[in-house]
């Protein structure tokens, strides 16, 4: 979640892949030569009749690599002045300017606006969309509660579904308010200070740079940066610190997210729960999920593997797989056990019986409804409308469910069982559990390969579950807690390295190496897209590999992230060459992986 968790589109990255082609195509000797500004058409100074802009250098004036790198506006750089701070900012006002009314007071007159003027409006516009985006996916997500409910009461035996029903209801207020109290800073306080990618910045805004206070071993050279994070501190109960616009809609989004979990153990321990030990458990599931969810999503230990221990890209989830889904499915095995099965589920011998659910046609509809909020949860993990990898994870998400129902009818033929409605459906469910983590990162023929082993998967777990004897009344170990597991291993099975490059702040100089052209351009060179003029600005010299510096260069990222989850950027030098997550999710800078900018630039 987060998960984060992910790497965020922007304007730059646009500019970037033009200005990219049109110099390997023309203007490129040699790769580890300078990039010769003049030679590249849109690298051609502005008239002179254009307005200054003091806050960017005029490109006529670009000098070579070396030169002090030009300044960005604040808001991309979440500086903030002790005197007279920006963030946190409750109503947005502070990050660009809105076009009506013009925040700045310069109106909205089009001939009377400066380039300058106009980057501040299309900016805000930028991290609205955005916003927007992880808002409504987040309505999407939130709305899988009654798809859960219609899945899990459906079966269940009719004189048990008041109860079902009711703990679908509850564990949403319950959970949401362990959240808010305590969950959200353990889960998220710290959260800037993780590892971020190359050129990364907040998608949500830079009022997410509020979430820098937390706890870890091996403390950096700077404040609320350690070796191995462990656990946010900042943000309980939303306090007036972190009262921004940014950080108000990663919290909607982080929690609607962790009721998902919350709910998954009410289908395993359904039929035999006394009230009010579900009650304390709904107040008490937001410390591990979002212990977990500091680790992977967080900035946390599991996410800083990569860097620390050369483990790949360290903890890779997108949306959820294992922080969502195989968290909630681990902690119903333990309820299950606990519990014991429902009276009559097995004979004298230790014999199986079926406990047939009371409504089939309910636990359908309710399948379609999770499918359906599935699109808000996995492209929602982008935090980002504006990242255009959204499209991959989509039909990604939408091949594994249908390969994943296919798969366990596949299934249950080759056993020779009936071909079981309700066995179709957490096909479906297992499916779509399993692409969570990947769909970024993968082809379309991957999601689908993924969605069908998941389906198959599915069946025999549920079969094996049910032999040794642990009573899961809708399958939901299997689905989420099987079909999680699967889909964390999918990861680096079949990520095809198109997206997520620098996830978790891990920089390969093969990267470079493969497409070194590309890699050093974007390091040398920044553009801004103003009112149709390209400007072209030397930035700082190329780096050594930023694993050698991970005191300074360990950033955000996405969450989640979440992606996941993306926060806002300190320096002009992190933001050039420092590392970031996903949540989830979700993310990576415009999405890339092993082939470092290959997909974006």
């Amino acid at each position: 979640m987060t998960p984060a968790r992910l790497r965020p589109s922007s304007i730059h990255s646009v500019v970037l892949t033009a200005l990219a082609i049109a110099i390997a195509s023309s203007a490129m000797a040699r790769a580890d030569e300078p990039v010769p500004l003049s030679s590249d058409p849109i690298a051609e100074a502005p008239t002179s009749a254009e307005p200054a802009m003091p806050d960017m250098p005029d490109a006529a004036a670009a000098k070579p690599p070396e030169a002090a790198a030009p300044q960005l506006p604040p808001y991309f750089t979440a500086t903030n002045d002790p005197a007279k701070p920006s963030w946190p900012d409750p109503t947005g006002a502070a990050t660009g300017v809105w076009a009506t009314p013009a925040g700045d007071g310069k109106g909205d007159v089009p001939d009377q606006l400066t380039p300058v003027d106009l980057y501040h409006r299309i900016a805000h516009n930028l991290i609205s969309i955005n916003i927007v985006w992880a808002l409504v996916t987040g309505f999407l997500v939130m709305f899988m509660q009654a798809g859960f409910m219609f899945v899990e009461t459906g079966l269940c035996r009719a004189k048990n579904a008041s109860h079902t029903a009711a703990m679908n209801f509850m564990i949403y207020p319950l959970g949401c308010l362990g959240f808010w109290i305590y969950g959200f800073a353990i889960g998220w306080g710290n959260w800037f200070n993780g590892p971020v990618p190359p050129g990364w910045y907040a998608s949500l805004g830079p009022g997410l740079s509020t979430l820098n206070d937390g706890w870890g071993l091996g403390a950096g050279a700077a404040a609320g940066v350690f070796k191995y994070g462990i656990i946010g501190l900042k943000g309980w109960f939303l306090n007036p610190a972190v009262g921004d616009v940014g950080v108000m809609t990663i919290f909607f989004f982080m929690m609607v997210f962790m009721d998902t979990t919350a709910t998954i153990p009410t289908g395993a321990m359904a039929e035999r729960w006394a009230w009010r030990n579900f009650v304390l458990y709904g107040l008490w599931i937001a410390l591990p999920y979002c212990l977990y969810a500091n680790w992977v999503w967080g900035g946390g230990w599991l996410a800083q593997a990569g860097l620390n221990w050369g483990l790949g890209h360290g903890a890779v989830d997108f949306a959820g797989s294992g922080v969502v889904h195989a968290m909630g499915g681990i902690i119903g095995l333990a309820g299950a056990l606990v519990l014991g099965p429902r009276i009559g589920k097995y004979d004298k011998n230790g014999k199986p019986q079926p406990i047939p659910g009371h409504n089939i046609p309910i636990v359908v509809l309710g399948t379609f409804i999770l499918a359906f909020g599935w699109f808000g949860f996995n492209p929602g993990s982008t935090l980002a409308g504006t990242d255009l990898r959204i499209s991959f994870v989509v039909v990604n998400t939408m091949l594994a469910s249908i390969t994943g129902a296919i798969g366990a009818m596949v299934a249950l033929e080759i056993k020779g069982l009936k071909h079981d409605p309700s066995m179709l459906c957490n096909g479906m469910l297992a499916g779509l559990v399993a692409i969570t983590a990947p769909c970024a990162f993968v082809s379309p023929w991957a999601g689908a390969a993924i969605g069908a082993i998941a389906g198959i998967v599915v069946v025999y777990a549920v079969l094996f579950f049910e032999r040794i004897g642990i009573d899961d009344c809708v399958g939901a170990i299997s689905v989420h807690g099987v079909g999680g597991l699967w889909g964390v291993l999918s990861v680096g099975i079949f990520a095809n390295g198109d997206y997520g490059a620098g996830w978790n702040g891990v920089v390969r100089p093969e990267m470079v190496a493969q497409y070194g052209a590309v890699a050093r351009l974007r390091r040398r060179v920044g553009i801004r897209l103003l009112d149709g003029v390209r400007v072209v600005q030397a930035l700082q010299p190329d780096h050594a590999d930023p694993r050698a510096r991970r005191g300074r260069d360990r950033r955000p990222r996405h969450p989640g992230g979440r992606s996941a989850r993306l926060s806002g950027l300190r320096d002009h030098e992190h933001r050039h060459d420092a590392p970031h997550p996903g949540g989830g999710g979700r993310a990576a800078p415009a999405g890339r992986c092993e082939s470092c900018f290959k997909a974006s630039d």
